[in-house]
């Protein structure tokens, strides 16, 4: 890869009629590396993830994966990427243990009943392997998510708050096995998240995008400082209520 990077998006831009969803967008994500995506409601964070799973094409710009242009390879990359969120449904009526068949099917996951057998027992679901999946509270389900997110083993995670609306236990569970993950097989996460304190707590590096282009860039543990504010929270809420005044400062 010429940069070293997993994931390298340039200039990436989205257009709906007279609305521009995303605004050249340009980032990178390393090996081993975790990047959160921030902004608020409608700031381009889904359309941009999207872009990235190729089901929304980009008006404009590039993205390449693995070194590759995604355009030209698109079946060979997204066979080595990933995703979860928790507005991403799986089927209600199959089982947990039948849902995670079918995708990994569809992922060509080798040896794939050992596969999921290990997943059921990583992530705590074994219990739930015979109920359908419609039937699980909220982190369980997000659990089974996270599952079928790793099934084909991924060199690129894209998670759209994949803890959102489920309780503090699973949350940790889920945060814990990404950064496990990440540290141990080299994988590029990009993790969206409007909680602050799981950001700090998972990610290398952040990007704060609003109006579709990135305003703010650094350590998620450093950035409050060099802005004068106390922590993530309290500059997440003044770059989305004033984006204009981080629109000059050097990303």
């Amino acid at each position: 890869m010429s940069s070293g990077k997993i994931l390298e998006v340039e200039n990436l831009r989205k257009e709906y009629k007279d609305v521009v969803a995303v605004d050249g967008v340009s980032f990178g994500v390393g090996a081993g590396e975790i990047v959160g995506l921030l902004g608020p409601n409608g700031a381009g964070k889904t359309t941009t993830i999207d872009m990235l799973l190729g089901i929304v094409e980009p008006s404009d710009g590039s993205v390449r994966v693995f070194g590759k242009d995604f355009a030209r390879h698109r079946a060979e990359i997204l066979a080595q990427v990933n995703f979860a969120a928790v507005y991403a449904h799986l089927p209600g009526n199959t089982t947990v243990r039948q849902n995670l068949f079918i995708f990994g099917l569809l992922y060509g996951v080798p040896q794939i009943k050992q596969r999921i057998a290990t997943l059921l027992q990583e992530f705590d679901l074994e219990k739930f392997a015979r109920v359908r999946t419609g039937l699980l509270s909220s982190g369980e389900q997000s659990r089974v998510h996270m599952a079928k997110a790793m099934l084909n083993s991924p060199r690129l995670l894209l998670l759209d708050e994949p803890t959102a609306s489920i309780d503090p236990s699973d949350s940790q569970i889920i945060r814990e096995k990404i950064k496990t993950y990440a540290a141990d097989t080299g994988a590029a996460v990009l993790w969206t998240s409007h909680d602050m304190y799981e950001i700090e707590e998972v990610c290398d590096r952040v990007l704060f995008i609003s109006h579709g282009k990135i305003l703010l860039e650094g350590n998620p543990r450093e950035l409050p400082e060099q802005y004068g504010k106390k922590n993530l929270e309290e500059l997440f809420i003044a770059a989305a209520r004033e984006p204009l005044s981080f629109m000059y400062h050097p990303v």
